[in-house]
């Protein structure tokens, strides 16, 4: 722990670097910029008169594929390991110098340009967790071009709206992706999707894996291999940093995806920045999150910030458990020797949840584990608490989005820790002047919840727009609070100046009049012992408007009566939060309908609850999961549609 003189010294650090990101964020950050290679200078760091937001880095020009994969080939450093791949489904390894990685991204650029692929234009990416989705990425960024990865095995009508939207002139594909126990066969929902879109590419770049047959469509499709040993290997291709370098698409209200786009200049910015000052890595550190590149976390600290930095990323095709079991995570960090781990909250649930004594650790050396990172959702004081102890490393966690790219709230490490406290992801980094606002705009004071804006001008990477659709992008983000942005999250800041994210803004139920936060009941559900994992939903009530209702996950071994578990339970919430909560209905889960990355889809739950009309989300993991639930609501009166 550290000592109060500690504490103060560290924080006094921090603050004067967030102050100062505030107070002059030109030369903040074009400090931080100077460490990239710029072909062309720019003219001013930050352009305050740019629509609909404040722009970085206009009139300057680089390439982010040079910066991130030639720049350290060039510098002397092309031996060193780029890209580990790590697959137990599949059971193999590889590992990329940075050397081969350039030789293998010019020459997937050269098949890109082959087919026509230039500046400004798009590459949608339907891959699995393989290096050829890292190398379709980075080579769309050589030439200069935007690219669009959707979660492969996404459903074919899901893949036709981004196919519409984003307009690709090629789409880059795999035979399948592999779960731990099937094939997930992607050619058939490739096919279809280009049939249903309005839009055509002119070409289909396939990546034929050995688990699964695809054939191609003549004057379409070419096979990855023919087509990369039939190019001419590209150079990069400078581009304005304000041009987009991809589009990624997230999850809209009106169930039309919201295609956000990074720019390249800021974007490289702030991911190289990261790096040393929040995860405490540096060139040569061997980096893991173990995400996917379908989610920003992907694209932001698999590919784009660990790669900028000279670091050693690594690429896991496989699962917390089951590949083969709760000590899969042990055997990559302790065999690769991981400096940071970054993986979401649900990940050391389900790892919890299989060995919750973590008897699997004791076959692993982690001593070059330096800290874990969280992010993802909100992550509950148990996980924490439990992944500290098994571990004995600090367990942090940070707050960030698909919109920013990088992390609003963080510990920030490689400036000098601070203390950890469990529930918030500490302090607002810098380039972030974060506000609490009530619903009339005003600030809300220390310890009071509301809406947490960001101030204009955002940090650099944060999104300029939505992709072909400036007004939606007004209307999502900058109209309620104009000069602010809205990120739909409900929090307070403490005396100490921490960020407590409690729950998205439609996670704040309504009992009686009291707002009351859903994420503060599951933190102490998941205090319980026997619980897992949770989550909590506002179901409709005739007399109080909502009521609280909570979904439990029991870990493995426990056998005791779900009455009993659940009557506790209702005494924890009456306990700690009080009779004002109205916490009275627990429903006993097997599990909870998530997204692929790891969200619990709180507001899918509600619609069922409620007996509302629902879309299946496109990013559900396992469908079959709602009806489990609805069955469940049911057993307590609810779900009767």
């Amino acid at each position: 722990m550290l000592t109060q003189r500690q504490r103060g010294k560290n924080m006094s650090n921090y603050k004067a670097l967030y102050e100062r990101s505030l107070a002059d964020p030109a030369g903040f950050w074009g400090e931080a910029a100077a460490s990239l290679h710029w072909d062309k200078p720019w003219e001013q760091v930050l352009d305050l008169d740019a629509k609909p937001v404040p722009r970085w880095f206009a009139g300057g020009q680089l390439n982010t594929c040079f910066n991130a994969v030639d720049r350290h080939v060039e510098a002397g450093h092309g031996e060193r390991a780029a890209l580990i791949y790590d697959s137990p489904v599949t059971d193999q390894k590889k590992t990329y110098t940075y050397a081969e990685l350039r030789d293998a991204v010019a020459s997937f650029a050269g098949a890109l340009r082959e087919q026509g692929v230039e500046k400004g234009d798009r590459v949608l990416i339907y891959m699995p967790m393989i290096p050829e989705a890292a190398i379709a990425m980075l080579a769309t960024a050589r030439l200069g071009a935007i690219h669009s990865v959707v979660f492969g095995g996404f459903a074919a009508n899901e893949l036709a709206t981004r196919i519409n939207d984003a307009k690709p002139k090629v789409i880059v594909s795999a035979s399948c992706g592999i779960e731990p126990n099937r094939v997930v066969v992607y050619k058939p929902l490739l096919d279809a999707a280009v049939e249903q879109s309005v839009h055509k590419p002119s070409a289909c770049i396939i990546k034929a894996r050995p688990q699964a047959e695809a054939p191609l469509v003549d004057g379409r499709d070419l096979d990855w291999d023919a087509a990369v040993s039939a190019a001419t290997p590209a150079d990069c291709v400078a581009v304005e940093a304000t041009d987009p370098l991809y589009i990624l698409y997230t999850s809209g209200t009106t169930g039309q995806p919201k295609g956000v786009v990074r720019d390249n200049g800021g974007h490289a910015v702030a991911m190289h920045w990261t790096m040393k000052n929040i995860y405490n890595v540096e060139a040569g550190d061997v980096y893991w999150a173990a995400s996917d590149v379908g989610w920003v976390v992907g694209h932001s600290y698999i590919v784009y910030a660990p790669l900028l930095a000279g670091c050693t990323t690594l690429m896991y095709e496989g699962k917390p458990v089951g590949t083969p079991d709760p000590g899969a995570f042990w055997r990559v960090i302790s065999e690769h020797k991981v400096k940071v781990l970054f993986t979401a909250p649900t990940a050391f649930r389900a790892i919890k949840k299989e060995d919750p004594n973590g008897d699997h650790l004791k076959d692993y050396d982690l001593s070059c584990m330096q800290a874990l990172f969280l992010a993802g959702e909100r992550c509950d004081p148990d996980t924490l608490f439990w992944a500290r102890d098994k571990l004995q490393k600090p367990v942090v966690d940070h707050w960030w989005q698909t919109e920013t790219g990088w992390a609003i709230a963080a510990n920030p490490m490689g400036i000098e820790p601070m203390e950890i406290k469990p529930g918030s992801p500490t302090v607002a980094m810098p380039g972030y002047d974060v506000r609490i606002l009530s619903e009339d705009g005003d600030e809300m004071p220390d310890g009071e919840m509301g809406n947490i804006v960001i101030k204009l001008p955002m940090a650099p990477s944060c999104l300029p727009t939505l992709w072909g659709n400036d007004k939606r992008f007004i209307d999502s983000y900058l109209s309620k609070y104009p000069g602010f942005y809205l990120t739909g999250d409900a929090g307070y800041r403490d005396a100490d100046g921490y960020l407590w994210i409690m729950s998205r803004t439609d996670d704040v139920i309504n009992v009686a009049g009291h707002r009351l936060s859903t994420g503060a009941m599951e933190e102490v559900l998941a205090g319980h012992p026997d619980v897992a994992e949770c989550a909590v939903i506002g179901v409709s009530d005739a007399l109080k408007g909502q009521l609280p209702l909570g979904l439990i996950v029991l870990k493995a071994g426990v056998d005791r009566p779900n009455d009993e578990v659940a009557a506790e339970l209702v005494k924890r919430v009456r306990d700690q939060i009080g009779p004002v909560a109205a916490f009275k209905l627990v429903a006993i889960v097997k599990r909870l309908p998530k997204t692929r990355s790891g969200k619990i889809l709180r507001g899918t739950m509600v619609k069922i609850a409620d007996s509302e009309e629902y879309k299946m989300p496109a990013t559900i993991d396992d469908p079959a999961i709602l009806e489990e639930i609805a069955a469940s609501l049911r057993s307590l009166g609810y779900a009767k549609g």
